[in-house]
């Protein structure tokens, strides 16, 4: 039987992908101490990889298809097949930042400043690139871990780290000089995969649906009755992947409404729809968008 080799990232992202994974149908389970997650799927086996390496094994034949980052794309050497975008992470589903971080007192105020300096970061490779390319000598050393530490000990005079938020840096009295990359998941996989007719339509499926459920969950949907006599006016609040579905109710005078919305209008918009006549308003969450 044919089989799909995915790599799942081990790490920050392993719960957030698992859960993604669980949206678009693939019941997805991990054990302590298993690299190898079961999948409800006969056709698809897993294995656990850290995304720095992902794009090694996926590159190299490995793996047909795995998750990581569009830094630890640029960070390795390996060339891989980018499949589609994914934009999500651990704690949100916004695009990730590698910052330039100092100690809060410390006198660089910008990249320039770094001439002479001793960084630290795990984005070796690309520092190095990003800071040739503007003519900028220091030395970049690779770190292991607890790479802010470094800052606020003094073993560095600056670090190259990634953040969400900025929350983490600012609480250890760290600053915040730039921002270096901004980096969000990406489903990759090799060029011999995709030469396979099986393996690519295997892969075309798992993208589209990974994507269909991203995509809902920037948008909500909904319900409501409203009076037939004010539906111009409410219709016209409503934006919609085309336009709003209108069915006429057995109560005369009224009409049920259904649409898709940006889930971020939402607030806004029940008190509009109110205001002009709407009834029984409902909103609830979907799966997939397509």
């Amino acid at each position: 039987m044919n089989e799909l080799k995915l790599g799942i990232p081990k790490g920050s992202l392993e719960e957030a992908t698992i859960s993604l994974f669980r949206q678009a149908g693939w019941e997805i389970r991990s054990q302590s101490r298993n690299y190898f997650p079961s999948i409800d799927d006969p056709e698809i086996s897993c294995a656990l990889v850290r995304s720095q390496e992902m794009p090694m094994y996926v590159g190299r034949g490995n793996l047909d298809l795995g998750l990581t980052g569009l830094d630890w794309m640029l960070e390795s050497e390996i060339e891989v097949e980018e499949v589609c975008d994914l934009v999500y992470s651990k704690n949100s589903d916004q695009p990730c930042r590698w910052v330039l971080v100092v100690p809060e007192d410390s006198p660089i105020q910008s990249v320039k400043d770094l001439r002479g300096k001793k960084i630290a970061t795990e984005l070796v490779r690309f520092t190095r690139r990003y800071l040739a390319e503007r003519d900028i000598d220091c030395d970049v050393e690779f770190s292991w871990g607890a790479t802010e530490a470094k800052a606020v000990g003094g073993l560095v005079d600056a670090v190259v780290e990634i953040t969400e938020t900025g929350n983490t840096i600012r609480a250890h009295g760290l600053r915040i000089v730039c921002d270096l990359l901004h980096t969000h998941t990406r489903l990759i996989s090799n060029r011999e995969a995709l030469a396979d007719p099986w393996k690519k339509q295997k892969i075309e499926q798992i993208s589209l649906l990974l994507q269909a459920s991203l995509q809902a969950r920037q948008q909500v949907a909904l319900k409501m009755n409203a009076p037939e006599a004010r539906l111009e006016e409410i219709v016209a609040l409503l934006p919609s992947l085309h336009a709003p579905t209108v069915s006429q109710l057995s109560e005369k005078g009224w009409v049920a409404l259904e649409t898709v919305v940006d889930n971020h209008l939402i607030r806004d918009l029940i008190p509009k729809l109110r205001e002009r006549g709407a009834e029984g308003i409902l909103e609830y969450d979907l799966r997939k968008i397509v």
